[in-house]
């Protein structure tokens, strides 16, 4: 079984500590069941089920680093890694940023992994691919899906006394939807740590409103418009922008954090007030690993509190630089909102575009964080509150941080892609140009 325990776990870490001649020595081992199914036309095309049990060395002599990897967890092979592992380090150069390995570290408890996703099997897999295939058979429309299931854990230790561990279960799906003429298509997606939460035929029952609403789109200039994101959608910008928050970039001036003249914007509202962004461990819709790749605690952390820059993520070498407190990337987080359904920012709005989702976006300048790329399945023009046609997609060029200063309403925040955000209405979004795929 792949699904080591915690004591299973650290007696393997322990022993390839033994092993070590090292200076110092980390170790992480991880292992993983996952399966998945896909289809497209309706029909499954593919199913599988993998398994993985991996183990990385990581030999430290002075500031020489060396790393070997192995999925064979006898005496014999485990001791030859931890060879290879000293072997490369004294071949490296010293690495100048290099800091020692930490001691033991106190890390929260967190619940991400559930045993109905963890028992999942390809029969189950089977089912729900079925409740998304027919209802678009059954109207006479094209699905194409994918769904795939993990249940794994992650462990870490290290000469100096660390270890930890931490077990965790998902569940992805997505599907798209397309109609016979080739000019209507919808998406949806979902994701949990829990199956049981997982409805495919809802997701999909949404993915087909879209493909026969978004049916011979009508061309739009490109301009700016009032546009109401769904989570998708405004969840890939924000996600950027999170990820964007580190404190090196910043203090080097490559980053929208760089403040003229040196230093960074910690303290200074950036965003509309409305705009509160945290991450914790233990947040129980979106639980995540307790600690970094490097061993590092994860806390609770708030990054913008009220549009104000209140925290940014910075390594162990810079924090060591800065005299700072190294605080590591969130894996995942929660944005704010209110109780308003996506429905109700629809008909709050005059006149406006609805964005199902982006794709393929790109940055294109890290100082003032503009991104571009293409709306895509299902894009909607809005008149007086109501829906009253479908539209070209458009290329946007865009900022996060422009974006969440022109906010006018925010929704109830929704999973998308192991985040909590909610739908947002943006006024002055920049269109660039239109596109004729759909």
């Amino acid at each position: 079984m792949v699904i080591l325990t915690p004591d299973e776990a650290k007696k393997i870490i322990d022993k390839v500590l033994s092993y070590s001649q090292a200076d110092e020595l980390s170790v992480e081992l991880t292992g993983s069941r996952t399966g998945n199914i896909r289809f497209a036309r309706n029909t499954v095309s593919t199913s599988g089920e993998t398994e993985n049990l991996s183990l990385s060395v990581t030999a430290i002599f002075g500031k020489k680093i060396g790393t070997a990897t192995v999925n064979e967890l006898d005496d014999a092979s485990l001791e030859k890694t931890v060879r290879r592992a000293e072997e490369v380090a004294r071949l490296a150069p010293d690495n100048p940023e290099y800091l020692p390995l930490l001691g033991p570290q106190k890390y929260l408890e967190s619940q991400g992994y559930l045993d109905t996703t963890a028992r999942l099997e390809a029969r189950q897999r089977a089912r729900l691919a079925v409740e998304s295939i027919r209802p678009s058979r059954e109207k006479k429309l094209s699905a194409a899906g994918y769904q795939e299931d993990s249940a794994g854990f992650q462990a870490i230790g290290n000469s100096r006394g660390l270890f930890g561990y931490y077990p965790s279960t998902s569940v992805n799906f997505s599907v798209t939807i397309r109609t016979d003429d080739g000019t209507g298509s919808g998406y949806a997606a979902a994701d949990y740590n829990d199956v049981a939460q997982l409805n495919t035929r809802a997701a999909t029952e949404v993915a087909i409103q879209k493909a026969l609403a978004s049916q011979n789109a009508r061309a739009m200039e490109p301009g700016k418009y009032t546009v109401i994101l769904e989570p998708m959608a405004a969840g890939e910008l924000v996600q950027f922008m999170v990820r964007a928050m580190d404190a090196r970039n910043a203090d080097e001036g490559r980053s929208f954090l760089s403040k003229k003249g040196g230093g960074t914007r910690l303290g200074e509202k950036l965003l509309d007030e409305r705009v509160t962004i945290y991450s914790d461990p233990q947040d129980p819709d979106i639980p995540a690993s307790p600690f970094s790749s490097d061993g590092l605690p994860q806390q609770k952390v708030v990054w913008f509190d009220k549009g104000v820059v209140k925290n940014v993520s910075c390594s162990r070498y810079w924090a060591a630089q800065k005299g700072l407190a190294p605080l590591p990337q969130p894996s995942g987080f929660r944005m704010d909102g209110g109780d308003a359904s996506l429905a109700e920012l629809i008909k709050s709005t005059e006149r406006g575009i609805l964005v199902t989702r982006f794709w393929y976006t790109r940055w294109l300048d890290p100082q003032t964080l503009l991104y571009t790329g293409l709306t895509r399945d299902g894009t909607f023009y809005i008149e007086n509150g109501q829906i009253k046609y479908p539209v070209k997609n458009f290329r946007f060029n865009e900022s996060p941080v422009i974006m969440l200063n022109n906010l006018e309403a925010i929704g109830k925040p929704v999973r998308t892609r192991g985040s909590m955000v909610p739908p947002l209405k943006i006024r002055d979004f920049t269109f660039s140009s239109l596109s004729d795929a759909v």
